[in-house]
Formats: structure tokens, C-alpha cells, sequence
């Protein structure tokens, strides 16, 4: 009897072992933190994500090692901004990993900037101007309503590449949708005294965020999108505003500050630090953090008038 049920067992662990991918953790490759935070989100134990930058990196600025490219390689799914934020390495990543299911135009590839309203759209392309992007301002996860957008269309993609988990993908986005808009009420309600507050930036990162909260960008410290200001150009946006009084000057966390502590040292402008995504701070550990300190900070820094 016992030979017979060792026989069993081992005829057995091959079937096992053929099954298992069945109930494998959909892969899941983000390209920036905020999306892989959201397919987690939606997903839960359904999928296994790996995210290929960090929150202090610049997301334009990404090698695209072998290590992403064996993440890729294996990936069932690859979300990612779009907008020609990773332009500059993602194509070659895709090119390099041969897994045709996340290409281009595949139901494995996602870029969330497609479900959501552009804004800074050029009229003309002119690289001269810097890192200017053809399909408008990139960094659409600064507006939680984008993150909303972009929500229910990955919530539907996850079901269509992982239908046999859809009714678990659709419970889990309505979850996510009704806490998701209780938070976007409550963070706009706290922000209200930010409403049309003159700020200045580093980098045009937060043309979202000043959208939704209605703060107005008075000047950019950089010359061009992506090139670091000179002292010269500096001393302008000084001279520019000493007629024009701001509450803040504003910085990703990724970013050198040192062009906003220049602008603080000359005019005496509060400096804020935004984590931009998450992880950018040890308050933005998940999507929900990443707004409870964002609007704490500006809060902090230029909420009274």
C-alpha cells in the first residue's frame, strides 16, 4: 500500500507542476513607482510587480539595463506613463526583451497617459526648447483625478489579460474607485487655501497638480525643460519677480535643489520638497500617502495668505 501511494504521488508531481502557472501571479513590469503602487492596488495577490525606477530617480533619464530587460522579458504586462517620458529607453528595452505579448499596441502594453487630458501640448516641435514632448506634460500622476482615469482603464485591462481573475479585478477597482474619490474630496477640501497661490517651480513637473488645486505658475527656474538654470538666468526670474510676490518654489525629490535654495538664499521663497511619486518621502509610502503629503507640505509652506 504504501509503494502504490508513492507511485501516485509521483505520477502526480508532474501534473502539480504543469498546473501551477495556471494560478501564477500575473507578472506585472511598471516603469515608474506611482503605477506599479496602482496595478498593486488593483491587482493585490493576483499580480507580482517589479517597478524599473525608483522615486529619487529621474524618470526620463533610465539605463536600460539587462536586469529591466530580463524583467521585461518575462512580463505579462508592462505599464507605463507613455507620453514620450521613457522615450529614451523603454523602445530599446521592448526591442531588447523579444516578448512580443508587451509591445506596442498589444494588449500586455499599457501607457497611462493615454486615458487621461494632456496638457502643456506644444503647437510646434522644436528640441531647441529642451525636453519638450510632442503629446504634452508627462507627469500626469500629480493630478489624483488622472490617477482615477487611469485606474478604471487598467482595472479593465488587467481583466482582459487575466480573465480568469476579472469578477477579483472589477471588485478590487470599484474598491479602489469609491475610497479613491473620498480621499480626492477630502485632499481638496484641505487645499482650498492653496487656491490661486503664485508659485515657482524647478521643472514644469507639477502642471497637473496646479490644475487641480488651482496654484498659479509664475516662473520655472529652468531655462528649458531638462536644462539646469545658469546664474544668469537665475538673476532674471529674480528680477522678474520682485514685483510679483510667491508663496513657494517647488521641487521634485528626485531633483538637485540647489536652484530652489538659491531662489530661497536671494528672495527669501519657502522651498517645498514633493515626492512626486511614491516613495519620494517617508509619507508617500502608497498612492494615498503620496497626496496626504503633498498637500501637507504645500499646506505647511504657503496655505495662508
Amino acid at each position: 500500500m504504501m509503494i502504490r501511494n508513492a507511485l501516485i504521488a509521483l505520477l502526480a508531481a508532474p501534473l502539480a507542476l504543469l498546473a501551477g502557472p495556471a494560478d501564477a501571479a500575473l507578472r506585472v513590469f511598471a516603469c515608474e513607482p506611482e503605477w506599479g503602487a496602482l496595478a498593486q492596488e488593483l491587482g493585490g495577490n493576483l499580480v507580482e510587480v517589479s517597478v524599473a525606477t525608483g522615486a529619487l530617480q529621474d524618470p526620463h533619464q533610465i539605463q536600460a539595463k539587462p536586469s529591466l530587460i530580463a524583467r521585461a522579458r518575462n512580463a505579462d504586462l508592462v505599464v507605463c506613463t507613455g507620453a514620450e517620458l521613457e522615450i529614451g529607453w523603454l523602445p530599446i528595452l521592448l526591442q531588447q526583451s523579444g516578448n512580443a505579448k508587451v509591445q506596442p499596441g498589444q494588449p500586455g502594453n499599457f501607457a497611462a497617459a493615454d486615458y487621461v487630458r494632456k496638457l502643456d501640448v506644444p503647437g510646434q516641435l522644436d528640441r531647441s526648447q529642451g525636453d519638450v514632448h510632442a503629446a504634452g506634460n508627462p507627469h500626469i500622476q500629480t493630478d489624483p483625478r488622472n490617477i482615477a482615469q487611469v485606474a478604471t482603464a487598467l482595472g479593465t485591462r488587467l481583466q482582459q489579460v487575466d480573465p480568469a481573475h476579472a469578477a477579483e479585478y472589477a471588485r478590487r477597482q470599484a474598491d479602489f474607485a469609491q475610497r479613491w474619490q473620498q480621499a480626492i474630496a477630502r485632499w481638496s477640501a484641505q487645499a482650498a487655501p492653496l487656491k490661486g497661490a503664485p508659485v515657482v517651480s524647478q521643472h514644469k513637473a507639477f502642471t497637473y497638480l496646479y490644475d487641480w488645486l488651482g496654484l498659479k505658475e509664475v516662473a520655472v527656474l529652468e531655462p528649458k525643460p531638462g536644462v539646469e538654470p545658469t546664474a544668469s538666468h537665475l538673476q532674471g526670474v529674480l528680477s522678474a519677480l520682485k514685483g510679483t510676490p510667491v508663496r513657494m518654489v517647488i521641487h521634485a525629490a528626485y531633483q538637485d535643489s540647489r536652484a530652489s535654495e538659491w531662489l530661497n538664499t536671494n528672495a527669501g521663497v519657502p522651498v517645498v520638497k514633493l515626492p512626486f511619486t511614491v516613495g519620494g518621502s517617508d509619507g508617500a509610502k502608497d498612492l494615498f500617502g503620496l497626496f496626504d503629503d503633498t498637500v501637507a507640505r504645500l499646506l505647511a509652506a504657503g496655505g495662508k495668505q
